[in-house]
């Protein structure tokens, strides 16, 4: 109980020690978050290029496929591949209905 108070000193380098670990602590999260952004910024770079062309498959993978799209249709299901012009034109010369939305036929120019 009669324990002697802190000088003035003695409590602002206590204050300065925990500022200390506070500003360590800070710094670690700072370098957590760096090197979280420079992965993510890799992840952004290594993605493959989005397909230029679409098609659309069924619900399970022995039924036929849907539609085609182009590559940035908004339409475009889940259930998509991307596939190449050639093959595109293709499975519209196959009897694959185009996309009623992007109108790939009118984009590949192979309207009737």
């Amino acid at each position: 109980m009669n324990d002697p108070v802190p000088s003035r000193l003695a409590l602002l380098r206590f204050l300065e020690r925990v500022q200390e670990r506070d500003l360590a602590r800070t710094r670690r999260w700072i370098l957590d978050e760096e090197r979280r952004e420079a992965e993510r910024q890799r992840g952004v770079q290594a993605r493959p290029p989005a397909p230029e062309w679409l098609i659309e498959v069924g619900l399970n993978r022995h039924a036929a496929p849907l539609y085609v799209h182009a590559g940035d249709c908004w339409n475009a299901g889940r259930r998509t591949q991307g596939i190449s012009r050639d093959q595109a034109r293709r499975a519209l010369a196959d009897g694959i209905k185009p996309c009623p939305q992007c109108q790939p036929d009118t984009a590949l120019g192979m309207l009737d």
